[in-house]
């Protein structure tokens, strides 16, 4: 009988302001990956979609509004099975773009925040997963994918 696989689904957004940059949080240091940047987002809660996830879990880490119809699907990064420990589930990320919530954002659940030009994302230390999710936004941003929905 084969193994049932289990993963945890993360939503993940690249709020974008209307001169290009994109906001990015510090993790908090005593997290997994403290001190590290990534996109806001967090776990996907059971009977939730996706995308109701992100609307929440922004408002939770940065107090403001998204509209899920604002949500642009860019890319996904998942973490294989054979490197998760101690019967932790592997993590796949689900990153959306939004130019457009209605707030300002604020650090509630983070070190800090920033706002960075698409180009130096990849120079930042972040966890192995924003990476890859990095460069689906610059490319996105290149092929004129990501920003306001069409």
């Amino acid at each position: 009988m084969k193994e049932k696989l289990t993963v945890m689904l993360v939503a993940a957004v690249s709020l974008m302001r209307s001169d290009g940059r994109v906001l990015m949080q510090r993790r908090r240091y005593d997290a997994v990956h403290g001190g590290l940047w990534e996109f806001p987002g967090g776990k996907v809660e059971a009977g939730e979609t996706v995308e109701n996830a992100a609307v929440r879990e922004v408002h939770e880490e940065l107090g403001i509004e998204l509209d899920a119809d604002c949500l642009r699907p860019v890319s996904f990064a998942s973490e294989p099975s054979g490197n998760t420990s101690g019967g932790r589930k592997p993590v796949v990320i689900l990153l959306y773009t939004c130019a457009q919530w209605r707030g300002d954002p604020e650090c509630r659940d983070a070190e800090e925040l920033g706002w960075f030009e698409p180009g130096a994302l990849a120079d930042l230390p972040m966890p192995p997963l924003d990476y890859p999710l990095a460069r689906a936004l610059l490319g996105a941003i290149a092929g004129g994918y990501a920003g306001n929905p069409g």
